[in-house]
């Protein structure tokens, strides 16, 4: 997979900021500048907002073509070096007829999201980019009582240091899907709960194998199916694919039919792996031992009850996160339990 890498990130970068599903920041400002602040402190960058970023969520509810005209401005200014998004949703999709992929492939850049964004990385993949899955300003960078520790040094990898990322690091200080209310600006300081993030495991496989990573939020992949942004079937041959839910916990049966599409049109062999996330369970404490028995029943379905699957990384909704660069080299070690990502990032 041969895609333009965007130069690295340093300190007095200037970095924009788009709302390109939600309008969060409209809703919650206390929340957008918690996220703002905590990346301008975190990482010596500039945060500006594009015309929208800003805007009341009943405007940019009705105007996707205002949330793409941000984002198209946002990579056409050499200004800024990077582009973040606010927060996810769940109509990104709606800006496709919209963007200009070649304006995205003229003007390379750091990009960064998860979610609803997978929408947005997949079409920075049809122009050749590589993007960014991790954090959000809203969800991530505007964490309650500041950034975790495990995020951070996941961005300065990946977004930073033009060096190889390395093995991911095991995740010890724990996890969280705490609901607090962004409503009351005093819980902003207020730390989550968290629990023992424990150790990925291997479902299934052997040996090691290397791919480059492709993947995102497994509801928004499923609106991106059939469109001019879903990856060319030659694009999946070898590929790693890493695949998330969102705190919509869509059913473990969900996951199955899904696959079983992939397998029909002919993605899930072309696989050389597979990551699970671990999930926002909703409370349910069996849902990811669901989601990761269905994912085991599909691949055997296929006939691939052999391929490689690791299950409960810490990427998409949930909290600390990693950030995954699109289409860098990656290698699951079964035998380990470990990932590591063989690329730079960045440039």
């Amino acid at each position: 997979m041969q895609l333009t890498v965007p130069r690295h990130l340093r300190a007095g970068d200037v970095v924009a900021t788009v709302s390109p599903s939600w309008g969060g920041p409209g809703v919650f400002p206390q929340r957008y500048a918690a996220g703002k602040r905590q990346l301008e402190e975190a990482f010596g960058v500039k945060v500006v907002e594009m015309a929208h970023t800003l805007a009341p969520d009943d405007y940019v509810s009705v105007h996707p073509e205002a949330r793409a005209a941000d984002l198209m401005a946002a990579f056409a200014d050499p200004g800024i070096a990077g582009i973040i998004s606010t927060i996810g949703g769940d109509d990104c999709i709606r800006l496709l007829p919209h963007l200009d992929l070649d304006v995205i492939r003229a003007n390379p850049k750091v990009f960064l999201g998860f979610s609803d964004t997978t929408s947005l990385h997949l079409a920075c993949l049809q122009a050749g980019l590589r993007s960014f899955y991790g954090p959000s300003i809203m969800a991530g960078f505007g964490e309650n009582g500041g950034m975790h520790a495990y995020t951070v040094e996941a961005l300065r990898k990946a977004l930073f240091r033009p060096e190889p990322i390395g093995l991911v690091p095991d995740n010890i200080e724990g996890w969280t899907a705490e609901r607090l209310d962004w409503a009351d600006p005093a819980l902003q300081s207020q730390k989550r709960q968290l629990q023992p993030a424990g150790r990925p495991k291997v479902l299934q496989g052997r040996g090691q194998v290397s791919g480059p990573l492709l993947g995102g939020c497994a509801e928004v992949l499923e609106m991106v199916k059939g469109t001019p942004w879903w990856p060319r079937l030659e694009m999946w041959r070898g590929a790693i694919l890493f695949y998330e839910t969102s705190e919509d916990a869509p059913p473990a049966k969900f996951i199955r039919y899904w696959l079983r599409n992939y397998a029909a049109q002919g993605i899930l062999p072309l696989l050389a792996g597979i990551l699970i996330a671990r999930p926002d369970p909703l409370g349910d404490q069996g849902y990811q031992e669901a989601l990761e028995v269905a994912v085991i029943e599909g691949l055997a379905e296929a006939g691939l009850s052999q391929m490689p699957v690791l299950s409960g990384l810490d990427f998409g909704h949930t909290q600390p996160m990693l950030t995954l660069p699109y289409g860098a080299t990656a290698r699951i070690d079964c035998e380990a339990a470990s990932l590591t990502i063989l690329s730079a990032g960045v440039a």
